[in-house]
């Protein structure tokens, strides 16, 4: 069953028509860097990064492949004023041959840029490889992931339902009662074929109204198993509404196994977290320092109340505090966030910025760090503000949250001493991002 939703995305991937609602932003240099800042809820535009347009697509293939070329001759210069004057002369031609596009462009970056300058990213963003590459917030793709299934139920309306179930309802206590609840349904059908009192299911029934009907998707599952709506008279001669199987809806009564197995395996369509990767110069990071109000668990409102509370009690109390409670509150603190940005600064000043949920491990940082390294492969440390140096076989499994790293925090770069001599030798031992990172440093 795992394998046919598999196969039922990658289906959806090739032949669906998705549409996003609202205008969306290419993933490009410039739309990025527009990132840095956000505002509040209320007064910012929903800030949406699109994948690139076809037209975007070759110009940014061919921009790569230039830089390609570049890298494999030993004269590249790879400093970043080189890249910057590289950029800028990129983005002139493309303006030169395509005018109205930039314009169009110039608009989008322009609506982003009235966000507030100390914001250190401009909120949490997904991507859902399983529908699109498409990176949004996770409101926007919860929106979105719900009119995808539906558009899809006419085409295979039993799975379908399966992940409208698992996939838009949010409380999972509800869920898992539901589709056990449905299962049992089904089971009775295909257990007892000739008993009549399985084949129907009187809606206003309370297991029914409380543990199925509210659910998204509950519904349709039942349709695509062969029941339908009908009015049925009862003893007192009062018309009710009730919920019939219909053999003839189905294959066989014994097909109904395979809807059974799809509503057990079928789990929620997963969002990953995009690292909405940014490179600052040491002047930007040192000002963009505040967290929009996605990071947090609590409400800010919430957030102040509680800190309210605390600073209150800490004052009646006068008194001395032990490692132990100080430890206590500090783990408390860290609860309080459900996203962390992690930066990480380079020997030459720049740094390395990306947004982690706090229950990630340390080894997604370090696989981070690696994707983007000019000389990846080659093993390296980093080290905590307060001197502690992250070891990959100690530390890989352990959370944002036991290393004491949110809500925000810098670690220095330094290559492993086992491989500095090697470093030295190369030509571009003073490069430490890859060059199609660098073009994404944010202008001052």
């Amino acid at each position: 069953m795992a394998d046919k939703i598999k196969k039922f995305f990658q289906k959806k991937k090739v032949d669906a028509k998705f549409k996003l609602a609202g205008p969306g932003h290419k993933l490009s240099e410039s739309t990025i860097s527009s990132h840095g800042s956000n505002s509040s809820k209320k007064d910012a535009p929903v800030v949406k990064r699109s994948g690139l347009s076809e037209e975007s697509k070759v110009a940014a293939e061919a921009a790569l492949a230039r830089l390609q070329q570049k890298r494999e001759n030993p004269a590249f210069n790879t400093s970043l004023a080189a890249i910057q004057a590289q950029v800028k002369k990129e983005l002139e031609n493309e303006k030169a041959s395509n005018s109205k596009a930039v314009s169009e462009e110039k608009e989008k970056v322009e609506s982003v840029s009235d966000l507030p300058k100390n914001f250190a990213a401009a909120g949490v963003f997904f991507k859902c490889p399983l529908i699109s590459n498409d990176v949004l917030p996770r409101d926007e793709w919860k929106r979105n992931i719900k009119t995808f299934l539906y558009e899809q139920l006419e085409e295979e309306r039993g799975l379908t339902a399966c992940l409208i179930i698992q996939s838009c309802n949010s409380n999972r206590e509800k869920v898992d009662t539901c589709v056990e609840t449905l299962c049992k349904y089904l089971e009775n059908i295909v257990t007892y074929p000739e008993e009549e009192k399985y084949r129907k299911i009187r809606m206003s029934n309370r297991a029914f109204r409380d543990r199925v009907q509210p659910l998204e998707g509950a519904m349709e599952l039942l349709l695509a198993a062969g029941f339908e709506q009908k009015k049925i008279t009862n003893a007192d001669g009062v018309d009710e509404d009730f919920l019939v199987f219909n053999e003839n809806n189905v294959p066989s009564v014994e097909s109904l196994t395979t809807l059974i197995d799809a509503l057990r395996s079928a789990e929620p369509i997963q969002l990953e977290l995009d690292r909405n990767l940014q490179v600052l110069l040491p002047s930007q990071a040192a000002t963009m320092v505040q967290l929009p109000p996605s990071f947090y668990a609590l409400s800010p409102e919430e957030l102040k109340r509680e800190q309210q509370l605390r600073q209150e009690a800490i004052e009646r109390s006068q008194m001395l505090r032990t490692k132990a409670m100080r430890e206590k509150d500090e783990m408390r603190e860290m609860r309080k966030y459900k996203f962390a940005i992690i930066r990480i600064r380079f020997p030459d000043g720049i740094l390395l910025q990306g947004t982690f949920s706090v229950y990630e491990r340390y080894s997604e940082i370090h696989e981070f760090v690696q994707e983007n390294l000019e000389h990846s492969g080659l093993p390296f440390i980093l080290n905590t503000p307060t001197g502690h140096k992250m070891i990959l076989d100690e530390d890989a499994n352990k959370t944002l949250i036991d290393l004491r790293l949110v809500p925000a925090t810098v670690l220095t770069f330094a290559w492993d001493p086992s491989v500095v001599d090697e470093i030295n030798s190369s030509p571009n031992k003073d490069v430490y991002l890859k060059p199609e990172v660098m073009v994404l440093v944010q202008e001052i």
